[in-house]
């Protein structure tokens, strides 16, 4: 098996238009924005005030031996350091729960719009991949939301605000400590670059472990009975190896490049020190403008190093929303219309008219298909693996649609109809019963409130189901194991007839739905549909002649093509396609029997 690779969009730079649409998220919150912004410029504001104050503190007061005032000022400058505290406090806390919010909306909306995408999205689209869209990707914007691009903003005024002070204070040094900053941009603009890069194939292996998890845990069961656990123990690793390796040369970038810039800081300083010692012992220069001096340096140099790392951030939050907005930004082929018909049940018949389709725009399955459903009839189809008997129904269902050709009911386009009204209507029950982890009610019921437990009781016993469910620990409330993998295949089928016929359906949809299951959970299904069969319109797709006997008409698929329909009688007067398979099984049932020891 081959490793499987997923598109990913590179980091980009800051895009307008995607910071727009990723703002629009917290516009239901904008008062709380707008306080957390300003609360921010405050504490900007305030920032660079202190050691202009210490500066003043120095000069005029200890070294004047001032003590006129002394105090006071001593007050202010603990006011601003408890004011600028407490109004980071509140912008911090204001800005992560405005994220919070946030990313609660994107994450809601991307589900919903997923749910609400068409059956072919999900075939193109591996599980891991959207896996990684509705997890991955949205909590990387998780920094720009809670307040990432509020911070690169205010670090952009802080840098200012300190260079006015400087500059207020002294020209000379301001320029000297600015000197530096060609050799920082530099070394920032080398590290944004390789750290860019390392996280796109960050990004690339987290999708890759993400669709291999969703892969080994779906076909864990395969593995076993083979015996590959070593074969996939080993891919996993070097997956593994391949992330872990990735996140470790971020690791070797972040350590050279912090330590760097604290370097330069104090380079910095040095150079501050070096050009003023003179000055301050001459007394040209005050000592509290050199003290002013060197926290300036030390408060100039960190905002810079935040916005290193906050850029990093914005172009992995650019790309990831980039990503989510492409799933957003993908509209469903099952189109509703807007002046769609309420489907309230039919009450004629329902008729496949030229249908053609193919699932790649190449091969067709279905070809130039017609025949017709009369209300309350029961239709077999069958035919070999690959004739299209399970397109028939999903294109019945509108998990697809048709390139040419109509399905009418009652005379309607199924297409002018409701999709939620008709889907209500129908109940498909397939071969490969999916079961939730939750209690035998929740999967009967699937959190429909309309369905009371009294209902759900009444249809199991029906069906033959409370046989076994009376035996279970906790009964009706007894928790399934994800996939139902706690009960056999017969007793699960049970559960999709009984999840099928609290519904009451109008039309019903077997896709080998009996095909492996038990002898005695056969028989009590077999008992159990003259019950789902009973005033229902159903399409029966099914290899086993005993469930097809009970067809009134039987229509023969043989590569996309309806070759024969009729009644089994009629079909094996014409010796064709039907008659050999109807041979073909009985053949195989007498091996059978033979085989079976006496």
């Amino acid at each position: 098996m081959d490793k499987t690779h997923f598109e990913e969009t590179e980091s980009k730079e800051f895009d307008w238009k995607l910071t727009k649409r990723l703002l629009s998220f917290v516009k239901p919150f904008a008062r709380y924005f707008y306080f957390a912004l300003l609360l921010m410029l405050i504490t900007t504001i305030l920032a660079p005030l202190r050691p202009y104050l210490s500066k003043v503190i120095i000069d005029d007061y200890i070294l004047q031996s001032n003590t006129t005032g002394f105090f006071t000022l001593i007050l202010l400058i603990f006011l601003v350091l408890i004011s600028h505290s407490i109004l980071q406090f509140l912008a911090t806390y204001s800005m992560k729960w405005l994220g919070q919010k946030a990313l609660f909306i994107i994450r809601t909306k991307v589900f919903q719009h997923l749910q609400g995408l068409d059956v072919s999205y999900f075939d193109k689209n591996p599980v891991g991949r959207l896996v990684t869209r509705v997890t991955n990707d949205i909590e990387t914007i998780s920094d720009f939301l809670s307040g990432g691009f509020i911070i690169i903003l205010t670090d952009f005024i802080l840098i200012l605000a300190i260079i006015a002070f400087m500059l207020y204070l002294n020209i000379k040094l301001t320029l000297i400590t600015l000197s530096i900053l060609p050799i920082l941009f530099l070394i920032t603009w080398i590290f944004r670059n390789r750290i860019r890069e390392i996280f796109r194939e960050i990004r690339k292996s987290i999708a890759n472990i993400n669709a291999f998890l969703n892969e080994f845990f779906t076909g864990v069961l395969t593995i076993k009975v083979f015996n590959r656990e070593n074969y996939f123990k080993q891919r996993f690793r070097k997956i593994n190896e391949e992330n872990r390796n990735l996140w470790i040369k971020t690791v070797h970038y972040y350590s050279i490049f912090f330590p760097t810039i604290e370097f330069l800081g104090s380079l910095a300083l040095a150079l501050i020190i070096w050009f003023t010692a003179e000055s301050v012992l001459s007394k040209l220069m005050t000592l509290g403008t050199f003290f002013a001096f060197i926290q300036y340096s030390e408060m100039f140099f960190r905002p810079i190093r935040d916005l290193t790392e906050k850029f990093t951030n914005l172009q992995n939050a650019m790309a990831s929303s980039e990503r989510i907005f492409q799933v957003l930004d993908t509209q469903p082929k099952i189109v509703v219309e807007t002046n769609c018909i309420s489907f309230s049940g039919f009450r004629k018949s329902i008729e496949f008219r030229n249908i053609t389709f193919s699932y790649d725009g190449n091969n067709n399955v279905l070809k130039d298909v017609s025949f017709e459903v009369e209300k309350g009839e029961i239709i077999a189809i069958v035919g070999h693996t690959g004739a299209g008997k399970t397109t028939i129904v999903n294109l019945l269902c509108r998990f697809y649609e048709p390139q040419s050709g109509e399905i009418l009911i009652d005379g309607v386009d199924l297409r002018r109809y409701d999709i939620n009204d008709l889907r209500s209507k129908i109940a498909y029950i397939t071969q490969d019963v999916f079961l939730f982890a939750r209690t035998v009610v929740e999967n009967i019921s699937l959190g429909d409130e309309k369905i009371d437990f009294q209902k759900i009781v009444e249809v199991s016993e029906t069906i033959g189901l409370s046989k076994f469910v009376e035996n279970l620990p906790t009964k009706y409330d007894t928790n399934i194991l994800e996939r139902g993998i706690n009960l056999s295949a017969g007793q699960r089928q049970l559960l999709a007839f009984a999840r099928a016929l609290v519904r009451d359906p109008e039309i019903l949809i077997l896709d080998e739905a009996t095909s492996n299951i038990d002898p005695e959970t056969e028989k009590i299904i077999e008992q159990s549909l003259n019950t789902l069969f009973a005033g229902r319109t159903s399409i029966v797709i099914a290899h086993r002649f005993t469930t097809i006997n009970r067809a009134n008409r039987i229509v023969v698929l043989h590569k996309g093509e309806l070759r024969e329909i009729g009644t089994h009688t009629e079909l094996m007067k014409l010796n064709g396609i039907y008659s050999k398979l109807y041979k073909l099984q009985v053949e195989k049932q007498k091996l059978v029997r033979m085989e079976v020891p006496s």
